[in-house]
Parts: C-alpha cells; structure tokens; sequence
C-alpha cells in the first residue's frame, strides 16, 4: 500500500491527514471498539438502577467520556475495574442521589445532549447544559418541550436550545407527553431511559413526521427490558414505561458495528477481504444491516466462528436505498457510491441534516469538490459515478464525514481530509487502525 503522507499527529482535529491509495487488495481482520450507542445507554441505566453495575467493553471515546463526565458531575460513581483500561475497557457505575448546581458541556455528543437533560431534572439543583460551539445548532426543541409538559422547569432564554438550565427538584412527575421526535429518535430514547424514575412512569407519543432510527429506539427498549423494565407499545408510535426499579447488572457492551464500517467498505473497494471478529448473531444496532447492504452492493458477506468476513468481487452496484433505519451509514455508502457501475440515490435520511453537520450537504460538497457528480434533495442525496481526482475533504468535525473521505482516498491518490481527528468522538484509534489495515496488507 502507497502509504506516503501519513500524519503522525492525525489525532488532531485541525490535522490535514493524506488519505493512503490502495495499490493492492487489503487482506486483514480488525477488532472494533465497543458500541457507543450502547456504551451511553448502558451508562445512563446504570447511573439510574438500584445497585452498582459492571459495563464491560465500552468504548472510550470523546462521546463516551463526555457522558462519564456529566454523570459524575451528577454524583454517580464511575470507576475502571482494571488499572490499565486498554487492557480491560470495563467500568463499574455505583448510582447514587443526583445533585444539581453543576455545569455540563456535552461537547458533539447527541446522546450526552438528550440522554442527560432528563437526569438533570432528577437532580436536586440547576444544571447548567451547553455543548460545543459547533454543536449548540442540533435540535433540542422537542426535549425542552417534553420536559416542561412534564413538570420540569427548563430556563432556555426562549431559544429552544442549548445552553439552557433545568432546575431539577430530585423528581419529575412523568405522565402523557405527546412530542415531535421527527429531527431525532434520541428524544424518545432519552425519555424513555430515565422513564422508570418519573413518579407515575411515562406515556409517550410521537406525532410528527418519519420517526428515524427505529433501530436505536429498539435497542434502548431492548436495554431496558435487560433490566427488568417491560416498555409496552400500543402503536408504533406510542410507548408506556411503568414506574418502578432499574436492575444493576453486569453487561457487555457489543463491538460498534457501524464503526466497523468503513472497515469493511475497504474490502469492497479494494476487491480484498477484511475481516471482523466477535459480530453479534443479532443485534438492534443499525450498523447490523450492513451484511444485507453490502450484499446489495455486489459484495460477499459471510460469518463463521463468530466473525463476519466482508470480501469485494472487484464490482460495486448502483442502488436505491431507504436508509431511514440506518442513517449513520450513509457517508460510508456514499463514498462507495462513487466508484459504483451506477447511480446510487440514498434516501430516508433528511435528519441527517441535523448532526454535528448537514451531512447531506457535506457529503454533495465534498464529492463535488473532487470533480463528482452529486446532488441532495429533501431528504436524500443522488450519486452518479464519474471519475474522481484528488483534493481537500473536510470533514466538518463530523467523524463521519472523515472516515467517507478515508473510503474515497483508497481510490483517488491526493485526497486530504481535513479534519481526520473528528473521528476521536466515536473511534480515537481510526487513523492508526486504518494505517494498520495496510501495513497488514
């Protein structure tokens, strides 16, 4: 593999990383952190059941430590279980009373945002909440709303957004809350998690556009269910969670399946084999799908010993894709789109819109930029295949955004991401992982 270029310090978020060209097939296996979808989930059940927990397997990443940040600075203790987390990434998470009076910055991280905003109403005092400043755009609208309808007092300055204060009385009355999670299923993934400690428990009801990301709402019920909490769903829009006790226990956290991705996304572009040990037999994460998506595309999936092996054929297919279910995967299918024998229209995804950037918007632009042929539309984005040649791919601190531009770096010698240490809010490790991948090669 042409490796010239690489950045040392790729760390950096404000680092100019020179993408490696793929000069031969890959042929490796790599082993992906633990789920960061799952690693925040399971630390807010924690931080909330009757007795300590131990998580182990989670991811420690930007986002997950932001939420070991903010549960801390709410009373809950967070210890390692061994002196040498990279050796063990497992936690114990002893839950005690929230207290207030205490700021919380949950920097990029959507799950800090939403997740954490119904503790603080838990919590006996003011909670200050804010964010980054390239984060302060994405919606909180619905999660202020359904707080209030709730009972609890929300200071936003009429901005309906962060920073704003919750003034936490150490409960929250619960009941109906009829909100719009349309923007983000992470409002009713919050709500739902810090439900069975509201007073009467919760009647939720989503009215409003294409729920997204049904997948994350069935892993946090799943989640909750593990715990001993039984969510009925009257509809599919509906959810009722009882008051009652969260169980302390100890959990595994499955690897991150959407971050594997990219990972596997080289194989295909490749025409080589990559390989990914301990994938679940099933799992509510939606980067599950990539086995059927992949297969789509031209590519040949298949799982032995519990490992899943993703191998190219030296084809990838133009599709049309309804990602409503698995929006996080669309910069990585974006950026094998380029090369397909074919248009690809990937669509289903106009919340993507409002992540750490508009990642529609980001993806067509950076594609373009590169001499492609793109376009977005309301609520998806068009992709048809033209030759490509090098240039600047910014990632506009979205890890996302960075890791689609390692994709299309395999195949167009000069592409720069600009930004490559974004990927630190998920996955720290992705510029040596990827060095690695070809260093195996």
């Amino acid at each position: 593999m042409n490796t010239a270029g690489y950045s040392p310090d790729a760390s950096r978020a404000d680092s100019l990383w020179a993408a490696p060209v793929a000069n031969d097939a890959v042929e490796a296996t790599i082993s992906v952190p633990g789920s960061k979808s799952l690693t925040n989930r399971e630390l807010i059940l924690a931080a909330l059941a009757d007795g300590p927990s131990t998580l182990r397997g989670v991811l420690h990443s930007d986002d997950s430590d932001r939420m070991t940040d903010a549960l801390r600075a709410l009373g809950v203790g967070i210890a390692p279980v061994s002196a040498d987390p990279d050796a063990d990434p497992s936690v114990v998470v002893t839950p005690a009373a929230l207290r207030g009076d205490t700021t919380i910055n949950c920097g990029q991280a959507g799950t800090v945002m939403r997740f954490v905003a119904p503790l603080a109403g838990l919590a006996a005092g003011d909670v200050a909440l804010t964010a980054d400043e390239t984060a302060l755009h994405r919606p909180m609208g619905a999660m202020i709303s359904a707080l209030r309808e709730l009972g609890v007092d929300v200071d936003d300055g009429g901005t309906w957004s962060l920073p704003f204060t919750v003034r936490g009385h150490g409960h929250i009355r619960g009941g109906e809350v009829t909100i719009d999670a349309s923007a983000s299923s992470q409002f009713v993934s919050g709500l739902l998690l810090a439900a069975p400690r509201f007073d009467v428990g919760l009647h939720l009801i989503h009215s409003g556009g294409r729920l997204p990301s049904q997948p994350h709402i069935d892993m946090t019920i799943d989640a909750l269910a593990h715990r001993g909490v039984h969510v009925e769903r009257p509809s599919a829009t509906e959810w009722l969670v009882p008051a009652g006790p969260i169980r302390g226990k100890e959990i595994t956290i499955e690897p991150d399946l959407s971050n594997a991705a990219p990972f596997l996304a080289a194989a295909v572009v490749t025409g080589g084999t990559v390989t990914v040990p301990h994938w679940p037999a099933s799992s509510t994460q939606p980067g599950a799908m990539l086995t059927d998506i992949l297969t789509l595309l031209g590519a040949r999936v298949s799982r032995r010993a519990g490992a899943l092996t993703v191998a190219g054929t030296g084809r990838i297919a133009g599709v049309d894709l309804d990602l409503s279910a698995a929006s996080e995967l669309t910069p990585t299918l974006a950026a094998l789109a380029v090369f397909a024998d074919a248009p690809t229209t990937l669509h289903g995804i106009a919340h993507i819109r409002g992540h750490e950037t508009d990642r529609l918007a980001a993806l067509v632009g950076n594609i373009r930029a590169l001499g492609g042929d793109a376009e977005e539309f309301d609520d998806g984005i068009r992709i048809r295949p033209v030759p490509l040649h090098g240039g600047r791919w910014p990632a506009h601190h979205d890890h996302r955004i960075a890791t689609a531009g390692a994709i299309v770096g395999l195949r167009v010698p000069g592409v720069e991401v600009d930004g490559i240490g974004a990927t630190a809010k998920t996955m720290p490790e992705f510029p040596a992982l990827w060095q690695r991948l070809w260093d195996r090669a």
